[in-house]
């Protein structure tokens, strides 16, 4: 051993411990082993982008400001905006994605012969589902729905009505009517306590009303199912008149 590698070995046993000297003397004496004892730096046990974490950190900064842009999401991520487009190919698509998370909170009731049921069980999945994150609702709104998650949903929404003796074109209007109104309370949850002002200039019978829903607990969940049962009710009687809508149509 000559005193070069002597002295890399008195350096490297003083820093590492005296415990690793047989393994520093077996570097010395063939260099090429020096590369295999060196631990190669662990993976992570789950890569730092994938789709659901785009998802995730998009929905969270729609949550936050109601938008967000590719630089905004890289810079939440720490990455770069063009390491995104490994995952995705457009903003559309991580809209499409965030649409997935939040309808996938929805449980989807077996199919029972109740279409009713089976639409006020949907419904009310939906409403938890989109209160939790109401800003949403306008970008969604934007863009049509092409997440096969989402589309499930819809697609027992279409076989309940077809269950209840809608025809096509009722089913359509009526999940059009569900949809609005479910959106609609959602976004009612998240209003303020006193959405509306009460003042002098008011009618007695508004103020009598505003003052009165402030003193109702949970007032947006219950308005919703005051809301849901009266359509409900109402699809009932659309339904024993659907037959005469559609020969209508003819």
């Amino acid at each position: 051993m000559n005193v070069v590698r002597l002295i890399m070995v008195v350096q490297l046993t003083w820093r590492k411990g005296l415990n690793e000297f047989d393994s520093l003397e077996l570097i010395c004496q063939n260099p090429n082993a020096r590369r295999s004892t060196i631990p190669a730096m662990a993976r992570p046990l789950s890569p730092k982008l994938s789709a659901p974490a785009i998802a995730d950190a998009a929905l969270a900064l729609v949550d936050k400001h109601g938008e967000f842009t590719i630089p905004a999401l890289a810079k939440a991520m720490s990455v770069s905006p063009s390491s995104l487009y490994n995952h995705v190919t457009s903003k559309d698509d991580i809209i499409e994605m965030m649409r997935g998370r939040a309808m996938g909170e929805i449980q989807l009731p077996q199919a029972d012969g109740d279409w009713v049921n089976t639409l006020r069980l949907i419904a009310k999945g939906y409403m938890r589902s989109y209160a939790k994150h109401p800003k949403l609702i306008p970008l969604f709104t934007a863009h049509t729905v092409r997440d096969r998650g989402t589309l499930r949903v819809y697609d027992h929404l279409a076989e309940a009505f077809a269950t209840g003796g809608f025809d096509a074109v009722d089913s359509l209007a009526a999940i059009t009517v569900l949809d609005s109104f479910v959106l609609g309370s959602a976004l009612d949850a998240a209003a303020p306590a006193q959405v509306w002002a009460s003042t002098e200039e008011n009618s007695a019978a508004l103020n009598t009303a505003l003052e009165a829903g402030l003193a109702v607990q949970d007032r947006a969940w219950k308005t919703f199912e005051y809301g849901l049962e009266i359509l409900l009710a109402g699809f009932k009687g659309q339904a024993s008149t659907a037959p005469q809508r559609a020969a209508s149509r003819k």
